[in-house]
């Protein structure tokens, strides 16, 4: 009896054990198509080829296109995260890890397809709820990330973490919508450093 338990158990794993194989397909193969063509938009049939599905099965997986967009721009952007983390960890002080860290960020390759997704989430109230997943995860990672650097180092913040990833993000994020929406100038101009309160001096408050 408990071996056709067993069995019933892994029959019914397999159909979403290869959903999210499909899944995370999709959004890998949209990742790097927007990694590739910055700028160009693609069509259903070319991320489904990309991906060695059918077309159906984006609508099927996402909903539609523009949630599929949304999945793969936070998945760049986290993965863009992950490598501005080993420019943190190679900043001699605090000073030096601010700047570094703000040159490197305004640089990342994702910033374009997160600006496009987060646009949609404004227009389009049903992929909001998505936005706001993967945006959260990406201020926990950050989060995350600086309390074991500050730890190690003996730095501090001069505001609470979780303050400090969501406000550096929102500076960051918003200063690329800015951009995309024709205000004059470019991400360049904006001192996002100065949205980090991370020192390594010991009298500072």
């Amino acid at each position: 009896m408990d071996e056709k338990r067993n069995q019933a158990r892994s029959t019914s794993a397999r159909p979403r054990d290869r959903g999210r194989a499909t899944r995370r397909r999709l959004i890998e193969a949209t990742a790097q198509l927007c990694k590739d063509r910055p700028g160009t938009e693609v069509s259903v049939a070319e991320i489904a080829n990309a991906a060695g599905v059918f077309p159906n099965q984006v609508t099927y997986h996402f909903g539609s296109k523009d949630s599929l967009l949304v999945h793969a721009a936070f998945l760049g952007l986290l993965h863009d995260a992950r490598r501005i983390e080993r420019i943190g960890r190679q900043a001699p002080d605090a000073t030096a890890f601010r700047r570094n860290i703000a040159r490197a960020v305004l640089a990342m390759p994702s910033l374009p397809s997160v600006a496009r997704a987060l646009a949609a989430g404004i227009s389009k109230p049903e992929l909001a709820p998505v936005v706001d997943q993967h945006l959260q995860v990406l201020f926990r990672q950050s989060e995350r990330f600086v309390s074991r650097l500050i730890d190690s180092r003996g730095w501090r913040a001069r505001r609470p973490l979780d303050v400090e990833a969501k406000t550096f993000w929102s500076t960051a994020l918003g200063a690329v919508l800015l951009v995309r929406a024709g205000a004059h100038g470019t991400v360049a101009d904006l001192d996002l450093a100065g949205a980090l309160t991370i020192h390594d001096d010991p009298e500072a408050c």
